[in-house]
């Protein structure tokens, strides 16, 4: 399919610049206003705003491996960014729902690699607990992937309930 990018679904990478933006200028305050390590503000009585480092990936997966992470997770995420924009290329702008779920995920992934690459990890400030045990702190740059990645679940729950309806 031979699109022109103005009828492309590469019309919604703004949104990945959005998303990209809004992770960046999130991690700044946090960078500025946040000591590191600090036990951070209470917020909720289930959320605060902390200061942590994460090298590794996910829940700091591989943080412990002495560098070589760094690299490996900046070229698998440049790596999918390049498949989702191929993949944006190839539909209709009128694709919403995966325009928007693949943009959120490349506007996430990049955020975090521009962590990696410039600072050697990746900043997370969002820190959800319930009394002494809290979940891994994140950023919205996890959060705009985790939202894109379940937008493509969902949809594929979206297409196999039409199969099925369809005769």
């Amino acid at each position: 399919m031979n699109m022109t990018h103005h009828k492309s679904g590469l019309r919604w990478l703004w949104l990945a610049v959005l998303a990209f933006v809004l992770d960046q200028a999130s991690k700044l305050a946090v960078v500025k206003l946040l000591p590191f390590g600090y036990p951070g503000v209470e917020i909720t009585p289930f959320f605060n705003l902390v200061h942590v480092y994460n090298k590794g990936a996910a829940f700091s997966f591989l943080a412990d491996q002495g560098g070589w992470q760094r690299w490996f997770f900046a070229v698998l995420a440049f790596a999918i960014c390049g498949l989702l924009i191929h993949w944006l290329r190839k539909q209709s702008v009128a694709q919403r729902w995966s325009g928007i779920a693949y943009s959120l995920i490349i506007g996430g992934a990049l955020g975090n690699v521009f962590d990696r690459l410039v600072l050697g990890h990746v900043v997370d400030f969002l820190d959800f607990y319930w009394q002494r045990a809290h979940w891994p702190a994140f950023n919205l740059a996890d959060s705009f992937i985790f939202i894109g990645a379940a937008m493509i679940v969902l949809d594929g729950f979206r297409s196999e309930k039409k199969k099925d309806v369809t005769p």
